[in-house]
């Protein structure tokens, strides 16, 4: 994507544009699946943890990625769509943990099923991670 696409993206969601957020950007844009601040670090030795940190939650805060949950407690983003704002993300898909490579992916177009919880529960969202082996370990 070029330049002035990324940074189109960035005005878009009322956030400066920097070389990190940049540099960031695209990495989410080449990649196919979920990605951890870990993965961003090792990426882009050229910026500290804690910028990484905050362009991590700039992102998250301003509807650009959304978190994906797993059992090691590490947490790991991915992208949004167009249905997503600062004040609400619109996340009914079900990520894809393998097995084997360890990747997650957003799986788009798997709707998470309806959920029913007892009278007096409110759910606010549902997160669901199915596990296995995905098509490039396959």
């Amino acid at each position: 994507m070029s330049q002035e696409n990324l940074k189109s993206i960035l005005k878009s969601h009322q956030l400066r544009i920097t070389d990190c957020r940049l540099d960031v950007m695209q990495f989410f844009l080449n990649e196919k699946g979920a990605l951890s601040q870990g993965d961003l670090e090792n990426q882009f030795t050229q910026y500290d943890r804690v910028t990484l940190y905050r362009t991590l939650n700039s992102f998250l805060d301003s509807g650009i990625l959304h978190k994906i949950p797993n059992e090691t407690g590490t947490a790991t983003y991915g992208l949004c769509h167009d249905t997503c704002s600062p004040d609400h993300h619109e996340h009914n898909h079900i990520h894809f943990k393998c097995n084997s490579c360890g990747q997650i992916e957003c799986l788009d177009e798997k709707v998470v099923p309806k959920v029913t919880v007892p009278a007096g529960y409110q759910v606010d969202g549902v997160n669901m991670i199915v596990d296995g082996i995905c098509a490039t370990c396959g």
